[in-house]
């Protein structure tokens, strides 16, 4: 059986609401959701057609390369989970199945920002 060390919970760095870079914390005052006001500018106009587009509020837009490289990260996002239960089978131990646990969730975390 494998055990794995509990680790403490990483604290998340906020990321911006419209494209999901990093937002560095401003320590004062309520916690920013844009990285800068371009974003919060396109959030509004999205939220309220302002640019006279019949955008849904809830649609991602993205360019078709941005697409290619979300499918081709979520590829490897799976190749990586499909390593660790090959691993697993094989009897790797402990310390092999955490550096791949490991590297699949810092390659979610990447996924995750969708737009930057």
């Amino acid at each position: 059986m494998l055990s794995v060390q509990n680790k403490l919970p990483t604290q998340q760095v906020p990321t911006c609401s419209w494209c999901g870079k990093d937002i560095a914390p401003s320590g004062r005052g309520r916690p920013r959701k844009y990285c800068k006001q371009a974003c919060r500018q396109r959030a509004y106009e999205q939220r309220n057609s302002v640019s006279g587009t019949t955008i849904p509020v809830n649609a991602v837009i993205m360019t078709p390369e941005r697409a290619d490289e979300l499918r081709d990260s979520l590829f490897e996002l799976r190749c990586a989970a499909e390593d660790i239960a090959t691993a697993v089978d094989e009897g790797e131990n402990a310390r092999e199945v955490t550096a791949l646990c490991t590297e699949l969730v810092e390659l979610a975390r990447r996924i995750e920002k969708l737009r930057s």
